[in-house]
């Protein structure tokens, strides 16, 4: 593991970072999603793709990186791409699971692989949206103390700088995003996933010009389970781009 320190708007942020099979000739960058870290990346994928340079990220705030300021999701895809200009790493190929799949799709890759990628609004439902309001409620009477009662599991426990990211990321619709990105992309997704259903990924499929979707069986984290089959998929991915070169 090494550590990199990285100026942002007046912050310094020290980045945790690890590269397997490092005198490989093809990069490929593997960001986690939110709440998690590059240690449940490299469990997953370490033992595959020998022929790319694997660079494992914590995202500010996650593992071993800090933050101390509220970040957007461009602002991570800025602090990804610094960090890539010190260790002179290319976009060939970025993978990002989530909210990792968001800042992926900022770098512009050659390839995209989308993990169960957020990107897409899924509507809240009724159960949701009556916390909120309650929670909204109670802030005017000074209340705001109990909002860990009220907010998403993920974002319990957070930092304020991490809150208010969460806040700043949570909710965003990358539709336009999605549309315009030229690249080639690969989307893997757990078909019994709930945190991004199926349904965004169909959506996303449809909005990439140069998109395949995989559905495995499993939920948000079925790549775990999988990790054989998306590596020959990735690696299967990459080599199209080749043939067109």
């Amino acid at each position: 593991m090494a550590l990199k320190s990285i100026l942002f708007h007046h912050h310094t942020l020290d980045i945790s970072y690890e590269i397997l099979n490092p005198d490989a000739k093809i990069d490929m960058i593997i960001l986690h999603g939110w709440g998690s870290n590059k240690a449940l990346m490299k469990s997953t994928f370490a033992p595959y793709m020998d022929a790319f340079r694997h660079i494992y990220i914590d995202l500010p705030g996650f593992g071993g990186s800090t933050c101390n300021l509220a970040l957007t999701t461009q602002d991570y895809a800025r602090i990804v791409e610094l960090l890539m200009i010190h260790l002179n790493a290319s976009k060939d190929i970025i993978v990002g699971h989530s909210f990792g799949g968001k800042v992926a799709l900022l770098l512009e890759p050659q390839v995209l692989v989308l993990l169960s990628s957020a990107g897409i609004y899924v509507s809240k439902s009724l159960k949701v949206r009556a916390k909120i309001a309650l929670f909204k409620f109670l802030k005017l009477f000074g209340l705001a103390k109990f909002r860990e009662f009220f907010v998403a599991n993920d974002a319990k426990k957070l930092s304020e700088p991490m809150y208010q990211t969460f806040k700043n990321v949570v909710n965003e619709d990358f539709s336009k995003e999605f549309a315009a990105f030229e690249g080639k992309a690969l989307l893997c997704w757990g078909r019994d996933d709930t945190a991004t259903p199926l349904s965004s990924a169909k959506k996303i499929e449809k909005l990439i010009p140069d998109a395949t979707l995989k559905v495995y069986d499993g939920d948000h984290y079925f790549f775990m389970h999988h990790a054989k089959d998306v590596a020959a998929n990735i690696e299967k991915t990459f080599l199209k781009t080749l043939e067109h070169n």
